[in-house]
């Protein structure tokens, strides 16, 4: 008998530790994720890494720009463990600013704009960054806010970077490695108080590579960037996409997604996002009416993560649009963006589940007293690694 109150026989047991968690994938583990960036490049130069407005960037272009900004970065003494703080607009810049800290060796810190003052000052001051890159319209907000913090203007006149090199930065000139931070992303944490999770290089080649393996290259062709930088899908919509050959779309939010012509075949947000692009309140006579709105015609999945998902909006998903594939996916940013991940199809009635472990994860359903819990027994969510575990298999 467990301890839950629920009895576990022997082969329950080996199939909740075993075979539900035999999710052993092989990632690189030698390489950062600008790396696998880079190595797109070569393999697409002249294809369309990003799109925002009506400009258009070539993966040669965005990594050329990106090497700039990173080689003078580290003439700033920008290096490995160092923080550099992200504050912009959204726009193809703010791609070029991620990749460049990334590529200096430092980890990025979103810095919203929209963001109330009080909040990014105790981020800033936590996270203590070497400095901050800011656009015109965002370094008043620093200077306020920044604790004295350098602060350097993306589209400054003196900041341009156009006589450094536009060559990859090598990584072993300042000892990057897998294990140094990519980024620190600050969540509401169980107190109120802003939380700083730090994630390294690996978590995020893990969590890319096993995106590769689930999503096809048509999926993430045209894949529509609108998370800000504070929330971790943010790393999902930016550099899987990036990484496959396929182009993000950036857009102020999600919601601008609503009437306008956008040729895209990936969709990744919340419920309520969702919820509110398929549906248009109208008053006519006092009376409030939805009419149901399109999303673009040649969508061909949409992924959603962040709040409960109720059946309901996954038949509407599927009614109202041409997709093909609706997952829900579930993960605390500790665990690298997402956990869990549940692949929908429009015949299954129940509550939709967030699904079973992602390559190199773990889950467990445990009691208070951390015992199994038999299936069907409520208890606490973990979450672990397989790497955790030597020779666990």
């Amino acid at each position: 008998m467990n301890k839950s109150g629920g009895m576990l026989l022997e082969a329950e047991r080996q199939q909740i530790l075993y075979e539900w968690n035999r999710t052993q994938a092989e990632y690189p583990k030698d390489v950062c994720i600008h790396e696998l960036f880079e190595a797109q490049v070569k393999r697409t130069p002249e294809t369309t890494a990003v799109v925002f407005g009506g400009e258009k960037i070539s993966y040669d272009e965005l990594n050329r720009r990106a090497n700039r900004r990173a080689h003078y970065l580290r003439k700033m003494g920008v290096k490995p463990e160092k923080r550099v703080g992200i504050c912009t607009e959204r726009s193809a810049e703010m791609v070029v600013a991620l990749l460049a800290v990334l590529k200096a060796g430092a980890a990025y810190v979103p810095l919203d704009p929209d963001y109330p003052e009080e909040r990014l000052q105790y981020m800033v001051k936590d996270s203590e960054p070497v400095i901050v890159l800011t656009q015109r319209n965002t370094a008043d907000l620093m200077r306020r806010v920044g604790n004295g913090t350098g602060v350097v203007e993306l589209d400054g006149e003196g900041e341009s970077c156009e006589g450094e090199a536009e060559t990859n930065p090598e990584r072993a000139s300042v000892g990057l490695t897998p294990e140094h931070l990519a980024y620190v992303i600050y969540t509401s944490g169980s107190t109120g108080v802003p939380k700083g999770v730090m994630l390294e290089h690996r978590n995020a080649v893990n969590l890319i590579c096993w995106a590769h393996q689930a999503f096809s290259d048509d999926v993430l062709a045209r894949t529509l960037f609108s998370t800000s930088l504070n929330f971790d899908l943010a790393v999902y919509e930016c550099f899987v996409p990036l990484t496959s050959g396929g182009s993000i779309h950036v857009v102020a939010n999600a919601l601008d997604l609503a009437g306008a012509e956008m040729d895209l075949t990936l969709v990744n947000t919340v419920p309520s996002v969702m919820k509110t692009l398929l549906e248009e309140k109208t008053v006519l006579e006092e009376k409030t009416v939805l009419e149901e709105k399109t999303l673009p015609p040649g969508l061909k999945a949409v992924n959603v993560a962040g709040e409960p998902l109720k059946r309901e909006l996954v038949e509407r998903i599927f009614a109202s649009t041409g997709v093909k594939q609706v997952c829900n996916l579930y993960g605390p940013t500790e665990t690298t963006t997402y956990s869990t991940m549940s692949l929908l199809t429009i015949e299954e009635k129940r509550t939709p589940p967030i699904g079973r472990p992602i390559g190199n994860t773990r889950v467990y359903v445990l009691s208070k007293d951390l015992q199994l819990c038999p299936v069907g027994v409520p208890g606490q969510l973990y979450i672990a690694s397989c790497n955790t575990i030597p020779g666990y298999v």
